[in-house]
């Protein structure tokens, strides 16, 4: 059996965002993208469970027609993947969720995959809907936010945080799909001998053609989903200080609440 890890390529948390039109995010924040740190918990925990003998082996399937996603992907196998496969098209240009999904799930069902784990959401978009629109697509059963796992031969429970310091379980059988919450695991350093086996590990490039997916349902031609308008969120006010005893500041309170919050 073979684990499959999505991966997606990320502009670092730390990056100051700009808008290059009313339609579009401006693309150099993406010039230095990283692996989406929920993915990280994604690629841990598929390794970790190979490790353990529940699979053969783990490839990374990604989706991205960056020129450095070759370098971020090297990364994942320095991680302990054994595979990667980077999907890159010039027809995937403007995909939506729906379009990208579509085309994971034909590179997922190419590689004799019986498990994938994807990570909760990326931290560009914030959609969140990868990993059930991948089960929809293969047919098979699914658990979000996963933060705790076990697998037993076919079979797994999966525990998912669900508000209020509460917790579900769900228990199901392979075929599954996981997207992956903080907590499931601790991501493992990198050391530089890894790097540097890393870049022997396999690692191809394909197209839509080689999936068999039509150019008609990925791309702006296939998106279900169109943005058009993107804008920061607006400047917060200056916070006033109010210093002085308790009866004071009350006082000063309550007239800045009337006065200018307009709220009382």
């Amino acid at each position: 059996m073979n684990i499959g890890v999505c991966i997606k390529l990320v502009p670092p948390s730390d990056t100051r965002i700009t808008i290059s039109n009313p339609s579009a995010v401006d693309e150099s924040v993406y010039s230095k993208p990283s692996i989406n740190p929920y993915d990280e918990y994604a690629l841990e925990e598929a390794v970790r469970l190979r490790d353990k003998g529940g699979a053969d082996k783990v490839l990374v399937f990604s989706f991205d027609n960056s020129k450095n996603a070759k370098k971020q992907i090297i990364n994942a196998l320095a991680r302990g993947a054994d595979e990667a496969i980077i999907i890159q098209d010039p027809a995937l240009n403007g995909s939506d969720c729906l379009g990208v999904a579509r085309v994971l799930s034909a590179a997922i069902k190419n590689e004799g995959v019986e498990m994938v784990f994807c990570g909760k959401q990326a931290i560009d978009g914030d959609n969140a809907q990868m990993s059930p629109m991948l089960a929809e697509l293969l047919g098979w059963a699914q658990v979000s936010a996963v933060s705790k796992l076990e697998i037993d031969g076919d079979g797994f429970k999966a525990w998912r945080d669900i508000g209020s310091g509460n917790k579900g379980i769900v228990e199901g059988n392979k075929p599954v799909v996981f997207s992956c919450d903080k907590g499931l695991n601790e991501p493992r350093f990198v050391k530089l001998k890894e790097r540097i086996a890393a870049k022997k590990k396999p690692l191809r490039i394909v197209g839509i053609a080689d999936l068999g997916v039509s150019a008609d349902l990925v791309g702006a031609q296939g998106a279900l989903v169109e943005e058009f308008n993107w804008g920061l969120p607006p400047k917060r006010a200056e916070c006033t200080f109010i210093e002085g005893d308790a009866n004071t500041a009350v006082s000063q309170l309550v007239h800045l609440l009337r006065t200018e919050a307009k709220v009382l």
